[in-house]
């Protein structure tokens, strides 16, 4: 008896709502076949008032051009960025905002367009192993951001998905450079493409939180470099070692790779000594 109650109160619930669905669906549907632009953007507002981003997104989408030039496309093209944005379709989001701040340079919400542009790619970056186009327009969205509002609120904000997408891009360079060292020598010398990999990666890449693994990654392929090297280049690549050794040392004196650096060294000096 229970679970038959249950169920009737559930059917009843459901019929008591479905009047309401049906009206919401059809005034949805009667909007949208409206040619009345106005009555669109009303709409839109509402939908957007209550956060019914889809519906909202949906009229804006032909509000905008009806309205471009004017203020109230100024407010529709920052409302479609928005909405967009709230269903994480970032590509979409990030040029309806870049659009507001070209088209409206002195618009109300310049500032945070430009914010919420490079939020927007910032939520659409893919993983490391991925093609990283759009992280690379994210960073740039957002360096030019910071360099434009150096005071803004949302600085901190801005930092915080910048440093992100540059370790995301250093991971990728960390995993370029690894995979360099794992070839060895195979079909060439491929311990100097992950030095350079690596070398260009801190460079490019400072505040890296993959910083440490760079240095060590440099020092294991300077290693493996000088003990495969032909003997009239050993000397100069042994050296090259010791060097490579008290960069990570200096910077990391109490770093996680310490006793594998020291092992690398004193591997080396023997070698170095009988061959002065």
């Amino acid at each position: 008896m229970a679970k038959n109650g249950m169920a009737k109160l559930i059917t009843i619930g459901y019929l008591l709502i479905l009047p309401f669905l049906v009206s919401s669906c059809g005034e949805m549907a009667r909007i949208q076949k409206s040619n009345d632009t106005s009555l669109k953007y009303d709409y839109a507002k509402k939908y957007f008032n209550q956060k019914k981003w889809s519906k909202a997104s949906e009229l804006l989408v032909d509000v905008v051009p009806a309205y471009d030039g004017t203020s109230d496309g100024a407010q529709a093209l920052y409302m479609l960025g928005t909405c967009e944005l709230a269903l994480e379709h970032g590509d979409i989001a990030a040029e309806s905002f870049r659009r507001y701040y070209t088209s409206y340079p002195k618009g109300a919400k310049v500032e945070e367009s430009r914010f919420r542009a490079g939020e927007a790619l910032y939520i659409s970056s893919p993983e490391a192993q991925l093609d990283q186009k759009i992280t690379y327009a994210a960073i740039q969205e957002l360096q030019t951001f910071i360099e434009l509002y150096p005071v803004s609120d949302y600085r901190k904000d801005a930092e915080r998905m910048l440093f992100d997408l540059q370790d995301k891009m250093a991971e990728k360079e960390l995993k370029s450079a690894t995979l360099y060292y794992d070839m060895g020598m195979y079909l060439g010398n491929n311990y100097q493409s992950a030095i350079v990999t690596a070398t260009n990666a801190l460079k490019d890449y400072p505040y890296s939180k993959h910083r440490e693994a760079f240095y060590i990654l440099i020092l294991r392929a300077t290693y493996e470099e000088a003990i495969n090297s032909v003997e009239s280049k050993q000397q100069e690549r042994y050296r090259n070692v010791i060097d490579r050794y008290f960069s990570y040392i200096n910077e990391y004196p109490q770093g996680k790779y310490v006793k594998e650096a020291d092992k690398i060294y004193k591997n080396i000096q023997p070698r170095l000594a009988q061959d002065i």
